[in-house]
């Protein structure tokens, strides 16, 4: 595999080839998802729950997320490194881009923000620094005080109309993937087509361009409940490798996400 870039992603897309994502935090992980021929790597505030043991991604710093995201792209040759943007690190364009910098030079190529379209004058000043965007809408876990709980997103027609218009802002202003977190299968696949970039979904049916895992949920070790969108990869193949080359082929060939694996 050559060095994967935004324009790969957008390639397959348009191409009409799904493709398979996964979460990263350390350089032995990393590397293997690379050897794999993973195209992207998530370097996760998820790392907070998964790696600290944390009961929320809240407490996540930039601080963490840059030493996180330093690791991996020092293990990775050709996978694309997207990171997080931690909690309140984005509030303003400014302190966006003063955060988004420690990233960047940590050796993300690309980094992500939870929210809707009042983020686009974010987004907009990221781009216009250098800075490539990932948005993420949906079930936003930096939000779940406001959600009250880790819930479904995107029920209902006013629901699922206010997330669409939120990612065509994003995508208007600049974002060049979307991931779409926990939304009705019937939104996520109406997201990809909607969107001219890459809608990557997590438990979002399987319609939408790409998806993505918690690298935990993949092998069967997460700590505490497991998502319904989740599939021990492991378990099915007793071999680290061949779980995730599992995965990569399920998704795309469209049977990974199942039904059994989606929301209505």
């Amino acid at each position: 595999m050559s060095k994967v870039t935004i324009s790969s992603l957008q390639k397959m897309k348009d191409e009409h080839k799904r493709f398979g994502t996964i979460t990263a935090y350390d350089a032995a992980f990393a590397s293997l998802f690379d050897s794999c021929g993973v195209p992207a790597l998530l370097v996760g505030d998820s790392l907070g729950m998964v790696m600290q043991g944390r009961e929320s991604t809240i407490g996540v710093t930039i601080e963490d997320m840059a030493y996180h995201t330093a690791c991996v792209a020092r293990s990775v040759k050709n996978s694309l490194v997207i990171a997080d943007m931690s909690f309140m690190t984005y509030d303003t364009p400014e302190k966006a881009c003063l955060n988004a910098a420690k990233l960047m030079e940590a050796g993300a190529s690309v980094v992500k923000i939870e929210g809707g379209d009042w983020l686009a004058p974010v987004v907009e000043r990221l781009l216009h620094n250098g800075v490539p965007v990932c948005a993420h809408i949906g079930l936003t876990p930096q939000f779940v005080n406001v959600f009250g709980g880790y819930k479904i997103q995107g029920r209902g027609e006013e629901n699922a109309k206010r997330l669409l218009d939120a990612a065509l802002a994003l995508e208007a202003a600049g974002a060049c993937l979307l991931v779409a977190e926990c939304v009705p299968a019937d939104l996520g696949t109406l997201l990809a087509r909607s969107l001219k970039i890459p809608v990557i979904g997590i438990g979002a049916g399987n319609g939408t361009d790409g998806q993505i895992l918690v690298m935990h949920d993949a092998f069967g070790i997460t700590p505490g409940h497991t998502p319904k969108f989740a599939r021990n990869f492991l378990a099915e193949t007793g071999d680290m490798r061949k779980a995730v080359e599992l995965y990569l082929s399920e998704v795309e060939s469209g049977a990974f996400p199942n039904h059994q694996q989606s929301f209505s």
